[in-house]
């Protein structure tokens, strides 16, 4: 996929090394519109000098910036903070790692990637869940409900049907409907594609909508019940050694 010029800006001109930056939100989950703006998420390594101090930096760096007409936000975390970050049942995180939306990489990006299988649990189960229930509240909320945080609602419980099923992260909602077959998605991502960031929904719909949810939700909750995925993240040791090797690198 080629990027805008200005995502490969905004990652150049970070203060410090990247281990990778991918696109997350609309763009990776299938549903941009054409005023989206750009979701960068990755991870930067400190200097040793900049850790043994006795004020050590933010472990997140948040950019945002309007170049030439686009709007991007990139956030990055420390190595460290990521890794810990992974061995939690987060999968947010995962999702950022092994988006497929690439906008820079490096050896150690790809030793990540290798190590996520292990850092999968049944336990994500809960991350998605709760992810779901405050998505569908935001949703409910709403005075005008949005295609927006509908599509994030059936996205995020999607996510997590799949990853319990499969054991593997699926975050594009196009592709997640190609193995659920939900007849009503594809007008609303459409919806959504073709017309700005805040369009509403008709009221008509929204008993629906809310029937699928919960039936939707119950389904992750059996997935989860039934699945075969570990009790716990396997991976501790391998990042540990990349973390030490990243650190020492740099020193």
């Amino acid at each position: 996929m080629k990027f805008p010029d200005a995502l490969d800006k905004a990652v150049a001109n970070h203060k410090f090394p990247l281990i990778f930056a991918t696109v997350s939100g609309a763009h990776l989950y299938g549903f941009p519109s054409p005023d989206s703006d750009y979701d960068l998420r990755g991870v930067h390594v400190f200097p040793t000098d900049e850790l043994v101090g006795l004020d050590g930096p933010d472990e997140t760096i948040e950019i945002t910036n309007f170049d030439d007409g686009i709007e991007l936000d990139l956030v990055t975390h420390d190595l460290k903070k990521f890794i810990l970050l992974m061995l939690k049942p987060n999968g947010y995180v995962l999702e950022q790692l092994l988006s497929p939306l690439v906008v820079h990489t490096t050896p150690e990006h790809k030793e990540l990637i290798g190590l996520s299988e292990k850092c999968i649990t049944r336990y994500h189960a809960n991350h998605y869940l709760g992810f779901a229930h405050s998505q569908w509240r935001l949703f409910s909320k709403e005075e005008q409900p949005r295609v927006k945080p509908l599509l994030y609602v059936f996205r995020v419980v999607l996510t997590g049907i799949h990853l319990m099923q499969t054991g593997t992260i699926e975050a594009n909602l196009n592709t997640l409907n190609e193995k659920f077959s939900l007849d009503y998605l594809p007008e609303l991502i459409a919806l959504k594609q073709n017309s700005k960031e805040r369009s509403t929904l008709d009221s008509e719909n929204l008993q629906f909508y809310e029937a699928e949810f919960h039936r939707l939700l119950a389904l992750l909750e059996s997935a989860a019940a039934d699945s075969k995925l570990p009790e716990s993240a396997t991976a501790k040791p391998a990042l540990n050694d990349l973390l030490k090797r990243v650190r020492l690198g740099l020193s």
